[in-house]
C-alpha cells in the first residue's frame, strides 16, 4: 500500500505542485489551507507524512505541528520554508518537525526528505 501524505499550504498552487511531485509514489489524502484544517485532517486521515508550510493563516505551521505532535507524538512532519526563514525553522524543529524542504520545491529534495523521515520511522520500529 502506498504511503499516505497530507499537504498543508495556503497556496493552492504549492499544494498542486507538491501533488504533482508525489502522486505517482504516494497517496495524497488531502490538502489543508491553514493550521486548523491541518490538525483536523491529520486526526481524520492519520497520514504517514505531513508536508506543512510554516506560514499559514489562522494557526501557523509551527503551532499546527505542536498540536499534531501533542495528539500523536509519532507523527512525521516535514516543514516547508523559504531560505530566509531559518529562525522559524528552528522553532519548527523545537515544535516537533522531523525535517524540512525549501521553496521552490525540487522533486529530489522532496523525495529525499520523505525517505529520510520514513527511514527513521522504520529504523525505530525494528
Amino acid at each position: 500500500m502506498a504511503k499516505q501524505v497530507l499537504l498543508v499550504d495556503d497556496s493552492e498552487f504549492m499544494r498542486n505542485l507538491l501533488r504533482e511531485i508525489l502522486e505517482r509514489e504516494f497517496e495524497i489524502v488531502g490538502g489543508a489551507e491553514n493550521g486548523v484544517e491541518a490538525v483536523e485532517m491529520y486526526k481524520e486521515y492519520d497520514p504517514d507524512v505531513v508536508i506543512m508550510d510554516i506560514l499559514l493563516p489562522i494557526r501557523n505551521g509551527i503551532e499546527a505541528t505542536a498540536d499534531i505532535k501533542s495528539y500523536d507524538p509519532n507523527a512525521h512532519i516535514i516543514m516547508c520554508t523559504s531560505v530566509s526563514q531559518e529562525d522559524k525553522m528552528k522553532q519548527a524543529v523545537k515544535a516537533g518537525a522531523d525535517g524540512y524542504i525549501t521553496k521552490p520545491f525540487q522533486k529530489p529534495s522532496v523525495m529525499d526528505a520523505i525517505s529520510d523521515v520514513l527511514a527513521v520511522n522504520n529504523a525505530s520500529n525494528n
